[in-house]
């Protein structure tokens, strides 16, 4: 079964207690509106498991975030990605990217959508595909002193060019950020989401925790992330686990800590599975 999920499979990823209420104080320069952003890069390992089998990869990839501030308070986002795994020496991979356009009250709320656009390519033949897929949703971010509540729903499709056929996908996310100090954040996130065609549907539930660490001072921070995905196809028995382990450095531009960052600079992100888009 490892092999039926993974031969039908092309990269789609590449990855203290609450406080009252209070306003972020920021540098007063800071908190003018500009333009900042972050790079970032990840590499760790993967390990798939279905009933009598298992096997392991490789995962590597990046990202690029930046925030354009219209006024005090719209802002446009733009995010490229690529992620890249290899499993029994067979490499599969996507890229693509992001953007969000929101009003955002960095004291209270961000409200907005989003619309995204991959491709899809690798080893044996998934190149000569030319297949893509889009999203497009909305979004919301609510503030709590130093805590960030994080929802997306979308809905979108896998295509190939040239080509009529496709299939559905829809789902959402969300994430809740806690700042145990300006510097020090931690991430929970659970999502769902349903691909499908003519009656058939793969069901991903996501679950993922995350520990981002800045040096004061500094652009960089360090972060670690685990995600686990559980696939599950209808007609089909059993199902899928799926685990990524990675270790990252990030390079941010623009803000002083991440919760200004967080507050003021590119906060929105998108969902990306472990594993990949599946094919029938």
């Amino acid at each position: 079964m490892y092999r039926f999920f993974l031969g039908a499979a092309i990269a789609a990823t590449a990855t203290p207690a609450f406080a009252a209420d209070a306003p972020v104080v920021l540098d007063q320069e800071l908190a003018q509106p500009h333009i900042s952003g972050y790079g970032e890069l990840y590499l760790g390992g993967l390990y798939f498991s279905v009933p009598g089998d298992h096997e392991t990869g490789t995962g590597a990839g990046g990202a690029v975030r930046v925030n354009f501030p219209i006024d005090a308070r719209w802002n446009i986002q733009t995010d490229a990605v690529v992620d890249s795994l290899w499993v029994q020496g067979t490499n599969i991979y996507s890229f693509g990217g992001a953007v969000h356009a929101y009003w955002r009250d960095p004291g209270s709320y961000a409200l907005g959508g989003f619309a995204t656009l991959n491709g899809y390519g690798g080893d044996e033949g998934l190149s000569d595909a030319n297949l893509y897929s889009f999203t497009v949703g909305p979004e919301a971010q609510a503030y709590f002193g130093n805590v960030t509540l994080y929802g997306q729903i979308y809905y979108g499709q896998l295509r190939a060019s040239g080509e009529s056929e496709h299939f559905d996908n829809w789902g959402g996310r969300g994430v809740v950020r806690f700042f145990a100090q300006d510097n020090l954040r931690f991430d929970g996130e659970l999502g769902y989401s349903r691909l499908s065609a003519d009656g058939g549907h793969l069901d991903t539930f996501t679950g993922a925790l995350q520990a981002t660490y800045r040096f004061s001072g500094t652009p960089w921070s360090v972060f670690g992330r685990y995600q686990w995905d559980h696939l599950t196809v209808s007609g089909a028995s059993g199902s899928a686990n799926i685990h990524k382990y990675v270790a990252g450095l990030r390079a941010s531009f623009g803000s002083d800590t991440l919760l200004s960052e967080d507050r003021n600079g590119a906060t929105m992100d998108t969902y990306r599975p472990n594993f990949a888009v599946p094919l029938f």
